[in-house]
């Protein structure tokens, strides 16, 4: 697949998520998952995450709620690690969670803050 919206996605991808994860992803895909691959990177990272209405910090905030509410482990410490590449600090992280708790439940709120911790531990910070 190459195309504009594809680069500036992959490009995109590769900033939050780290080169190296992204690149596995893909060399992992085989006929079942790369058109998948094909399009979370064209449609979400391209054509949502390169559009100019937020910056990286907002919508890394904002996908931290998310996918904290939607109760999905790996893609949140993969995010609370880009949302520090994305200039997030780990207060403002812990305050998304904290809106969590409140809005989508306790134990949205305890997962989340515990892998944000894990998170936190693998960076190094």
């Amino acid at each position: 697949m190459s195309n504009e919206t594809f680069e500036v996605g992959m490009k995109i991808r590769k900033q939050v998520l780290g080169a190296e994860f992204v690149e596995k992803s893909f060399a992992a895909a085989d006929d079942f998952n790369k058109p998948h691959q094909e399009l979370v990177t064209e449609y979400c990272w391209g054509a949502v995450w390169g559009r100019e209405g937020l910056s990286m910090k907002t919508r890394s905030m904002l996908n931290l709620a998310m996918i904290a509410t939607l109760n999905r482990p790996h893609e949140l410490k993969m995010h609370v690690k880009g949302a520090i590449k994305n200039g997030v600090s780990k207060d403002e992280i812990r305050e998304v969670f904290m809106q969590v708790t409140i809005y989508s439940g306790v134990p949205a709120g305890v997962d989340s803050i515990r892998i944000a911790k894990e998170a936190f531990a693998e960076l190094g910070i």
